[in-house]
């Protein structure tokens, strides 16, 4: 029986670009399949007792890429406004929020100009410091770069995806 050979190829820079911006991708488009299952009664409840609201989730999620923007310097936030509701705040604060409608709206247009400042950059733009370390941090750390933000924000992603999971009815 003859075996095949797994063809290798040379890690390079953009392979792990394109590994870690494909998996962004795939977690984006696992939430909206998600979002598009729920309706706003649905969305509306705790996705555990005690928990967090899918509503607040989505929220979060929306701010915290809303925030990639800015960290990645690549221009300002398209919402500010959700920063204190969804970032600085618990839900139990019950600030004023967006309507279902509006969040859903945010969510696809930040996403939207995430892939399209994504496309432009090239590949050693990913791998230089973001806006929250100082340039002699950075020269300590060379880790603490853009892609590594980009993991980091598709691993939080997925984590608050398992959790409004819950909310879709089998």
């Amino acid at each position: 029986m003859e075996t095949q050979q797994a063809i290798t190829p040379a890690p390079t820079a953009e392979l792990f670009i394109k590994i870690a911006v494909s998996n962004w991708q795939l977690q984006n488009t696992r939430f909206n399949s998600i979002l598009d299952k729920l309706t706003d009664e649905e969305l509306s409840a705790p996705t555990a007792p005690g928990r967090n609201t899918g509503v607040y989730l989505l929220g979060h999620l929306t701010a915290v890429s809303d925030g990639m923007l800015t960290l990645f310097e690549l221009g300002d936030k398209l919402y500010p406004q959700l920063e204190q509701p969804f970032i600085k705040n618990p839900e139990s604060a019950e600030l004023e929020k967006p309507s279902i409608g509006e969040l859903k709206e945010y969510w696809h247009n930040v996403n939207t100009i995430l892939q399209q400042k994504f496309d432009a950059m090239q590949p050693a733009d990913w791998f230089t410091k973001h806006a929250s370390i100082s340039a002699e941090d950075f020269t300590n750390e060379p880790h603490r770069n853009k892609l590594n933000i980009l993991i980091n924000r598709t691993v939080h992603q997925g984590y608050h995806m398992g959790q409004i999971t819950y909310l879709v009815k089998k």
